[in-house]
This record gives structure tokens, C-alpha cells and sequence, in this order.
């Protein structure tokens, strides 16, 4: 970021302590996770802390609104996103079905659609949003976060912990990036057709609905396949698997995600269905295990750095532009929004009633929140930006801080519920085991 340059150049301590804080970071990636491990707090929680507590120090240069640096806040959201979405597809272990399945759509075909209709609503006609800026809103908050709901997810690949709680958030964080997606196109749509008159909804439905999506899954499918083929599949001793180098996993995503992306598809989409593909194609092969370590650290990394920074930019005054009706508006989306859309979204399955509201209540908004919106904004134009990032900062801060305070409890316990044991070597909760 220029402001980081700025004081590099203007700090002549600056590049050593750049270094310093490069290798506290990197320690903290490695330790932190151990060191939260069954206590009742996340480790984006302490990221945003800590970020807070650095840029409120005299001295520091502060974090630049979003609204200052549009296009990095999209460009480095967007890279933390296709990361996890790897690491999301690469871990779930369930093989891909309509069936096997049926969690995942209710919660992508039913919860989702609600949630961005009663968040729509509530910024039209509650918040006094125009009804382009309200949808932009409705689908950046909608979705739930793959990189933050890291704490409700499967574990590792073949440790087993794939129950429906954690398989239900696991594969809807993965999936509904690209269901999202035409609702943020939608919003841009409507705002170009305020300002010029035309219709815009056939092109919409054709092009951000019906290409948009098939590309995403059918580019992610091919790339996954094809480099599950050459991993797995050709000689001995020239397949990729040999290597021992799960650096393939990040090959794999930013072929399948710039490739989309070059066809005007779903890039997110694409990854994440390149990973099912990749790990279809020799599903009990330990180096699926080398890869998710892979795009865990690096995703890790990535995102302790945004909420750091998340963290100064919440000092720094982000949350200024909030009404207090932008404030009821923001508990009503957490509160009664999506847990009431992922209640209903569920209704009919077989799952426990506890286990029913542990999904529908953790849906995190996160990153991906972030990304859809500096995106949306990017391409859009609208006097309220201010204040949609003010309103997507106070979800995320509220989503980090509710969720991360009260997921290890929750899990655990459902954990204890089901008969399993929480400080088992493999559980997703206790020791990572040695395998």
C-alpha cells in the first residue's frame, strides 16, 4: 500500500521494523492457532485487536479509509477469498451429490435468496438506502465467509471431522461466493439503468445468472480435472504428486480462477469446484494433506494482515458515517436475518434442533463481505459509499466478535453431544493429530 511506502521512505527505522513486525506476524501464524485452541475466542478476534491496539499508537501512520484505496482493499480481499476457497474444497471430504449434498443446497438455494431479500428490504425501506446501493449491501452481506468461518469448518482432509454442522458451513461458504455474485451484478446493473433509463434485466439474468455460473463450473471443473490427471494420474515419475510440494494447490487456484475470469465467469466458483475436481481425482492420497496446509498458511497470513489492518481502520475512524438506524439495522441482519433465512432454509432435514441453529446462527461475514463490496463499489457509482462501508464494518467487527467469542464453546458442546470428543488428537477443536 502507498502508505507503507510513504513510511518506509520517510522512517529511517522504517524498513527494520517493517521487518520485526513481518516476523512477530509469521510467529503469531503459527502460534496463535495453538494457543486459542479451546478457549473462547478466534483468532480473528485477536488479529482485530491487535490492529486497533497499533495504529492507536502515537507515531503510527494511520490506515487509510477503503474509500481512499478502492481497488487494493478488492484486489487483496479477492486474493485471501480464492485461497480459502481452495482450502475449503481441498478438506471436504464428502463425495459430490445431489443428495450427499442436499444441505448445501437449501442452504445456497433458500437461506441465501432470503437473506439478500430481507437485507434489501431493510436498506430500502428501514435504512433510507437508494435500492441499487440496498442490493450491493444485501449481497455483500449475505454470503457466509470462507475465510473466517475457519473455526465452524471440516477439518484437514481424511481426519474424519466432516460432521453436518461443520459440512453444511464448510461447502455453503465454498458455493455461495458464486451464488452472490449475480446480486452484486444486479446492483450495478440497477444503478447504470438509473442513470441511462434502459432496461437491463435480460441482459442480467443471461449474462451474470446463466453464463457467469456455467462458466465458473465448468471452467473449475475442467482445470480441477486436469490437474488432478497430472498430479495423480500420468508416470510415476514425472506426476506432480512426486514433487511433495503442495504449492500445486495455489497453481491450481489462480489457473482456474484467471482463466474464469478471462471468459467472464465466476472465478471464485471456478476454484472452488477446481477443488472438488482436484481432490476427486485420487481421494485418499495424503498429499490433498500438503496442499490444504499449503493454502491454510498462506490464507492465515493473508488475512491476519487485512484485520490487522481491518483493526486501524476501525480506529481510524471507519464507522463514523453510521446512523443509529444503520446500528438496529446491523443487529437485526445478525440477529434475526440470517439465523431466521437459515432456519427456514433447513426446515424439513434431519437435524437436530441444536445443530439447526448452530448453522443457521454462524453464518460469519468476513472477507468475502469486503471484497463484494469494494467490487461493487468499484463498478458502480453511488453517494453512499461511506456509509456501506461503515454499515459492512460494523457486521464484520459484530460477526468477528459474537461468533469468535462463542464458537468454541458452541462446537465443543455440540461436539460432546453427539458422543465425540473435543480433545481428541483429530477433533477439529483438540491437538491436531500426527497423521
Amino acid at each position: 500500500m502507498d502508505f507503507i511506502l510513504d513510511f518506509l521512505r520517510d522512517t529511517a527505522t522504517g524498513p527494520v521494523l517493517v521487518i520485526i513486525a513481518a516476523g512477530l506476524l509469521i510467529a503469531l501464524v503459527a502460534w496463535l492457532p495453538l494457543a486459542l485452541r479451546g478457549l473462547p475466542l478466534s483468532l480473528p478476534v485477536v488479529c482485530v485487536a491487535i490492529g486497533a491496539a497499533i495504529f492507536s499508537l502515537p507515531h503510527v501512520p494511520p490506515v487509510p479509509s477503503p474509500l481512499d484505496r478502492p481497488h487494493i482493499a478488492e484486489r487483496y480481499a479477492e486474493f485471501i477469498v480464492i485461497v480459502a476457497l481452495m482450502g475449503a474444497g481441498l478438506k471436504i471430504d464428502r463425495i459430490f451429490g445431489v443428495r450427499r449434498w442436499r444441505i448445501t443446497w437449501r442452504l445456497i438455494l433458500l437461506t441465501m435468496p432470503l437473506s439478500i431479500l430481507a437485507i434489501a428490504l431493510l436498506g430500502g425501506f428501514w435504512m433510507g438506502l437508494p435500492w441499487a446501493a440496498a442490493v450491493l449491501l444485501a449481497a455483500a452481506l449475505a454470503p457466509t465467509d470462507p475465510v473466517m468461518a475457519a473455526d465452524v469448518q471440516v477439518g484437514p482432509p481424511r481426519t474424519g471431522a466432516e460432521d453436518e454442522v461443520r459440512f453444511g458451513l464448510t461447502s455453503e461458504a465454498g458455493l455461495n461466493d458464486g451464488a452472490a455474485f449475480p446480486f452484486v451484478h444486479l446492483a450495478i446493473a440497477m444503478s447504470l439503468a438509473a442513470a441511462t433509463g434502459e432496461p437491463f434485466l435480460r441482459d442480467w439474468f443471461l449474462e451474470a445468472v446463466l453464463w457467469e455460473i456455467a462458466a465458473g463450473v465448468g471452467c473449475g471443473w475442467l482445470i480441477g480435472r486436469a490437474f488432478g490427471w497430472i498430479t495423480f494420474r500420468i508416470p510415476a515419475e514425472t506426476k506432480l504428486a512426486q514433487t511433495g510440494d503442495g504449492m500445486i494447490a495455489l497453481a491450481a487456484t489462480f489457473v482456474s480462477y484467471g482463466v474464469t475470469e478471462a471468459v467472464n465467469g465466476y472465478g471464485f466458483l471456478a476454484v472452488f469446484v477446481a477443488a472438488l475436481a482436484f481432490r476427486d481425482a485420487h481421494r485418499t492420497h495424503d498429499f490433498h494433506r500438503e496442499m490444504h496446509d499449503i493454502t491454510e498458511q498462506v490464507e492465515r497470513v493473508a488475512m491476519m494482515v487485512l484485520l490487522i489492518f481491518f483493526g486501524g481502520a476501525l480506529v481510524g475512524g471507519l464507522l463514523a458515517p453510521l446512523r443509529a438506524v444503520d446500528v438496529a439495522g446491523v443487529l437485526a441482519i445478525l440477529l434475526v436475518i440470517r439465523p431466521l433465512a437459515g432456519w427456514l432454509g433447513l426446515a424439513g432435514l434431519p437435524l437436530a434442533p441444536g445443530e439447526r441453529w448452530v448453522i443457521a446462527v454462524f453464518g460469519i461475514r468476513g472477507v468475502g463481505s469486503i471484497y463484494y463490496l469494494a467490487y461493487g463499489l468499484n463498478h458502480m457509482q453511488t453517494g453512499e459509499g461511506a456509509r456501506l462501508w461503515a454499515i459492512t464494518g460494523l457486521v464484520v467487527l459484530c460477526s468477528v466478535l459474537m461468533h469468535g467469542l462463542t464458537v468454541t464453546p458452541i462446537m465443543r458442546r455440540l461436539d460432546r453431544g453427539r458422543g465425540d470428543d473435543p480433545d481428541a488428537p483429530d477433533a477439529p477443536d483438540g491437538p491436531r493429530g500426527t497423521d
